[in-house]
């Protein structure tokens, strides 16, 4: 199995179940709450973790018992965080998170007190063990000299790069990635259509600009769609749980599934069947633990 190193954010997930999204300036009751471990890039990395593979997280943290907090759950799926920068002070980014019960859906608001993990930070790291690069598309002016800099020095390493918002000058950043993975609203931003021609129509259009590209979006409840290098467009049926428990890091299972499939050389076609297999079964349990109950 590969050795994976994982950029972007870890979070402190304070997760409040409902029984039905609230009107605003209402008091509701919440059925449950839960406190774990969030964050694009760590979801990402403990779902590969728990396929297989060595995985290692750089980013920031505090030296706060909510950081501890996060350390501890990443140590528990065996995910390596001694690339991190621990800052004295600040607080750990924390999501508060409503989970709809009647529909599944999940509202996020995020706060952040914390610097980015940075160019300097980055150029600490030893990539010559590293298997496989996985980049959040967030802090997009030092993410793009990370980038440039493993291209200069570690032009074979293959990296993957998430689009998960629109964010300004995020495209500079996809010329360095051979993996592009985007979300449905990151498309539907650009697109007329949200079914399946908006999507076709993205990817196309992706890869006339980019044809070395492999280019991905998870499309939800409709699945997900790829293209290949040689352009053509895949379509992968969505893998729903017998009862939607739990929806927050679909998106993020996705991803480590496909990572999974491409490292191991298989197509992008058996790469986002492979995706959307793991995030319906993930929708189907609480948390990110259930692979060992598979």
């Amino acid at each position: 199995m590969a050795h994976i190193v994982g950029v972007g954010i870890a979070t402190l997930d304070i997760i409040n179940s409902v029984a039905d999204y609230p009107a605003e300036d209402a008091e509701i009751r919440a059925l449950s709450q839960r406190i774990c471990r969030g964050g694009n890039a760590t979801n990402t990395l403990v779902v590969l973790s728990q396929l297989g593979h060595h995985c290692q997280w750089a980013g920031v943290l505090s030296d706060e018992p909510d950081g501890q907090r996060i350390l501890d759950d990443l140590k528990q799926y065996q995910v390596d965080a001694t690339l991190c920068r621990v800052i004295e002070g600040g607080k750990v980014a924390t999501s508060y998170i409503t989970l709809n019960q009647k529909n599944g859906s999940r509202t996020i608001i995020h706060h952040r007190d914390l610097p980015e993990f940075n160019f300097d930070d980055f150029t600490q790291i030893d990539l010559s063990s590293c298997g496989w690069l996985h980049f959040e598309g967030r802090n997009v002016s030092e993410t793009e000299k990370m980038l440039a800099h493993v291209v200069a020095n570690s032009p074979d390493l293959p990296c993957s790069l998430e689009i998960e918002k629109v964010r300004p000058g995020i495209k500079v950043l996809f010329k360095y990635v051979g993996t592009l993975l985007f979300s449905k609203n990151y498309v539907l931003e650009h697109e007329d259509s949200d079914g399946i021609e908006g999507a076709i129509n993205f990817l196309q259009a992706l890869h006339r600009k980019f044809p070395d590209k492999q280019i991905i979006c998870a499309w939800g409840g409709d699945g997900a769609y790829g293209i290949d290098h040689y352009g053509v467009i895949y379509h992968a049926p969505p893998s729903p749980p017998f009862k939607v428990i739990d929806t927050l890091a679909a998106g993020d299972t996705f991803n480590a599934a496909v990572i999974d499939r491409l490292i191991s050389g298989h197509s992008t076609e058996d790469a986002i069947k492979s995706g959307c297999r793991l995030a319906g079964q993930k929708c189907g349990h609480v948390g990110l633990g259930f692979i060992s109950q598979l």
